[in-house]
């Protein structure tokens, strides 16, 4: 099924999805600006499927691309390709109105882009939206209280945090405004009983907000599988409001990346090479 100039929120039931691998490069068809963007995103795909953030096909992760005369356009995978199997060139550009901008025999998630084109419209500093279904975020996503003050990691990113109640499979593009207010100014989002959502101006700090909240989510459900809640020490608020304060450099852009980003992408090129086609 091709699309091309066309919504991209329409499933034919007779689609056929290709192997990534068969896709033409595009390094040469598009954009410096834009190809650098694709490894970028296509990087993070394959890296949130080595920590094991994966819900098969299910999820999304997107990027903005530079504006285009005044265009608002990102980057989203392709509906029905794993996580690690993701290429810079697999990628669809689509707008914010969900019409995809180039020729692809893909199409996109519409719940990935209720969600995305949400974040990323109304946040400049959204320059990658992460968002995942595991067991563990999903577990905490479901608590009355969400994320609890037991650990470091959870006390690094607290403050940061926002919550969206469920409203079923983000199809409906009216839920946007609630995600949006919801947010708020801040760079972490817990969807109730669905998941959790990070962003952060490059895919490095989007990777690295995910990987403490994801981490302190496990950490959780870890404890109070121990014991119950008279078992476990919780922080104070402002034991929270210090931790977060002493950890915030690491999530500024150039920080975090050049701390951790060169490193994820030596193991990336160990582990699963291939992403850069």
């Amino acid at each position: 099924m091709k699309q091309n100039n066309s919504s991209a929120l329409h499933v034919d039931s007779g689609f056929d999805i290709p192997c990534p691998n068969t896709v033409p490069c595009l390094k040469d068809k598009v954009s410096k600006e834009e190809w650098a963007v694709r490894l970028q995103l296509a990087a993070t795909y394959r890296l949130c499927a080595i920590y094991g953030w994966t819900d098969l096909v299910f999820t999304h992760i997107s990027a903005r691309l530079p504006d285009e005369g005044g265009e608002h356009r990102f980057l989203i995978n392709p509906y029905g390709v794993m996580f690690e199997e993701i290429t810079a060139s697999s990628l669809i550009k689509i707008d914010m109105k969900g019409t995809v901008c180039q020729d692809t025999n893909y199409f996109i998630n519409p719940a990935g882009f209720t969600i995305h084109s949400a974040v990323h419209l109304a946040r400049e500093d959204a320059g990658c939206v992460i968002h995942v279904h595991t067991p563990y975020g999903i577990a905490v996503s479901a608590q009355k209280k969400g994320l609890r003050r037991y650990s470091q990691m959870a006390m690094q990113v607290l403050d940061d945090l926002a919550y969206h109640d469920y409203e079923g499979i983000a199809l409906e593009l009216d839920e946007r405004k609630r995600i949006v207010k919801n947010l708020g100014s801040k760079s972490l989002l817990m969807l109730r009983n669905h998941g959790t959502l990070t962003l952060g101006m490059t895919c490095g700090v989007a990777f690295l907000r995910m990987y403490f909240l994801e981490n302190a989510c496990k950490s959780q459900i870890l404890a109070q599988s121990a014991g119950g809640e008279n078992e476990l020490t919780e922080q104070s608020p402002e034991m929270s409001k210090k931790v977060y304060a002493q950890g915030a450099a690491a999530f500024v852009p150039g920080m975090g990346d050049n701390l951790v980003w060169p490193g994820l992408m030596r193991k990336l090129s160990r582990l699963n090479p291939g992403y850069d086609k």
